[in-house]
C-alpha cells in the first residue's frame, strides 16, 4: 500500500503540471500512467486518432483510451478539427512499480488448472469478450467514478506470482474483501451486458459497459440484482460480494476494460 501511496502523491503533483499536456485545444483529464484509463477532449466537430487507429470521438470532443499495464515509450494522438487543420501531440508513458510475489513448492494442480475444463475456460472468455465488444456513444465513463464496495483493499492492479518458477498472469483488477452479501453499487452508470452466475475462475461475473468501450467487470458475487439488457445508474445497487469461483475468501475483484486494453479502476476513485 505504501508504493499505491506513493503513486497517488504522484498523480496529485502531475495534475497541477496539466496545462504541459494542452496543445492547439487537446486536454488530457488523465496523468498517462501505466494502466490508465485516459479521458480527454478536443473542440468540438473534431475527429481523433490514437496510435494511428481512428477511435470515437463525441460531438462535443470528449474521447477515452487505456494504456496497458505493461506499455511504455511515446504515444500519440492526432486530431482534425472541423475546420480540416491536423493537429498531432505526442507524450511519454508514466511508469508504475508493481508487487511481484514468488511461491515456490506448490502442487501442479495448484499452477495449472485441469486440462479437462480448457473447454470450458475458454467459453467462459469469448462469453466476457463478447460482453465487452459494445461501443456506442453514451458518455457514462466521464463521470467521477465511485467505489462499488466497502471493505479492505485485499489486492491492487499489476501484482503478480511466479508459481514453481512460472510468471502467472498478472492481477488486472482491484480486490474489497468484504463478508458474502455485502453490497455492490455501480462505479458509474451504464448498461449490463454480462450476467453469469458460476464461471469456472470467476464465479459470479457481472460486466457493465460505461460506452466508448468502457466497461466494469466484477467477479465472484454470490448474487445479481440486475440482469443483461439493463440500464443501472451509478450508486444503484446490482449485486452481492461472494466467494464464488477459484478465491479464497468472500471479495469483489473490480475489473476495467478499454476495448481489449486493461486499465486500473484504483485510478478513477477517490483515495481510501
Amino acid at each position: 500500500m505504501h508504493k499505491w501511496l506513493g503513486l497517488r502523491r504522484l498523480v496529485a503533483l502531475s495534475l497541477a503540471l496539466f496545462s504541459q499536456w494542452s496543445l492547439a485545444s487537446l486536454s488530457l483529464l488523465t496523468e498517462p500512467v501505466q494502466g490508465a484509463l485516459v479521458r480527454a477532449t478536443v473542440p468540438a466537430g473534431s475527429q481523433v486518432s490514437y496510435q494511428q487507429q481512428k477511435i470515437r470521438v463525441s460531438q462535443q470532443g470528449e474521447f477515452v483510451f487505456g494504456i496497458g499495464r505493461d506499455e511504455l515509450g511515446s504515444r500519440t494522438i492526432e486530431w482534425v478539427s472541423a475546420d480540416g487543420q491536423t493537429h498531432q501531440q505526442s507524450f511519454e508513458i508514466i511508469a508504475r512499480q508493481f508487487a511481484i510475489e514468488k511461491v515456490d513448492g506448490l502442487p501442479p494442480k495448484m499452477v495449472n488448472p485441469d486440462p479437462s475444463l480448457a473447454a470450458r475456460i475458454r467459453a467462459d472468455a469469448a462469453n466476457a469478450r463478447k460482453a465487452r465488444e459494445r461501443n456506442d456513444e453514451r458518455l457514462d465513463f466521464m463521470q467521477d467514478f465511485i467505489w462499488p464496495a466497502k471493505g479492505r483493499i485485499s489486492g491492487v492492479y499489476g501484482s503478480q506470482r511466479i508459481l514453481n518458477g512460472e510468471p502467472k498472469t498478472p492481477h488486472y483488477g482491484v480486490d474489497v474483501a468484504a463478508p458474502t452479501g455485502t453490497a455492490v453499487v455501480a462505479p458509474a452508470s451504464g448498461i449490463v451486458t454480462l450476467w453469469q452466475p458460476d464461471m469456472y475462475y470467476s464465479g459470479g461475473t457481472l460486466i457493465i459497459d460505461h460506452g466508448f468501450g468502457v466497461s466494469s467487470t466484477f467477479l465472484h458475487l454470490s448474487a445479481s440484482h440486475v440482469q443483461a439488457g439493463q440500464r443501472v445508474e451509478q450508486g444503484q445497487l446490482i449485486a452481492e460480494i461472494g466467494a464464488t469461483g477459484r478465491a479464497t475468501g468472500p471479495h469483489l475483484d473490480w475489473r476495467m476494460n478499454w476495448m481489449n486494453v486493461r486499465v486500473d479502476p484504483q485510478l478513477l476513485v477517490p483515495a481510501r
